[in-house]
């Protein structure tokens, strides 16, 4: 099975990458103008059976526990749209795109394929932003547009070119603080990072069938 680890950075997925090499992996960058060019190209030039992009995110609420691991069952650009008035519309509210026009569905960038049903992660929904929260009214305004439980900056990109492409993909990530929380001793970076890694190991392991080498 050939698959393709994708990360904004190396330090989100190094411990599994040391020990598991053999995995193809892509560093994108942070950003999703990153993330659409380099995924594009790399999937342009291989074909993968799937793509799971793995990171740590901010989560809007404290029932997500941090370290927690999840899948993201639908994700957005959450920040293309109109500001006016105190109020954002997305470009479909504004009358500039349809919902429905594939790859969207109902506005979302939904995950949905054989691989990603086979794990029990709590399945969340997620926002992609541009710039990262920590204004308590651009919080209060994604909530309530979204209703999203977590907050990344390439999410939605993995999600509308695997899409694009036709390729089955899964958007795992670990939660390493709260949006909004910018004191990183508040943060639980290392847990997150820990514990993305090694469910990492436990998908690839269940996906391929050959255990870890240890």
């Amino acid at each position: 099975m050939q698959i393709l680890l994708v990360a904004a950075t190396i330090q989100e997925i190094e411990p599994f990458l040391n020990k598991r090499p053999e995995v193809d992996h892509l560093i994108t960058g942070v950003g999703c103008p990153e993330t659409i060019y380099h995924l594009t190209k790399r999937l342009l030039q291989i074909d993968y059976d799937l793509v799971i992009q793995a990171g740590i995110a901010g989560s809007f609420t404290q029932s997500i526990l941090l370290g927690d691991v999840v899948l993201v069952s639908q994700d957005n650009f959450a920040d293309v749209g109109i500001f006016e008035k105190g109020h954002f519309s997305t470009i479909f509210e504004a009358g500039f795109g349809n919902e429905n026009l594939f790859p969207f569905n109902k506005g979302w960038l939904k995950a949905d394929n054989t691989y990603f049903d086979q794990f029990h992660f709590p399945k969340i929904n997620a926002v992609t932003v541009n710039t990262i929260t920590d204004n308590e009214i651009q919080i209060k305004q994604l909530v309530s547009a979204f209703d999203p439980q977590i907050e990344t900056m390439e999410g939605a990109a993995l999600h509308y070119v695997c899409l694009q492409e036709k390729v089955p993909f899964m958007q795992i990530r670990s939660i390493s603080n709260y949006v909004g929380e910018r004191n990183k001793e508040k943060w639980k970076l290392s847990d997150a990072i820990n514990n993305l890694n090694e469910e990492l190991n436990r998908i690839v392991d269940k996906l391929t069938g050959i255990p870890i080498d240890k």
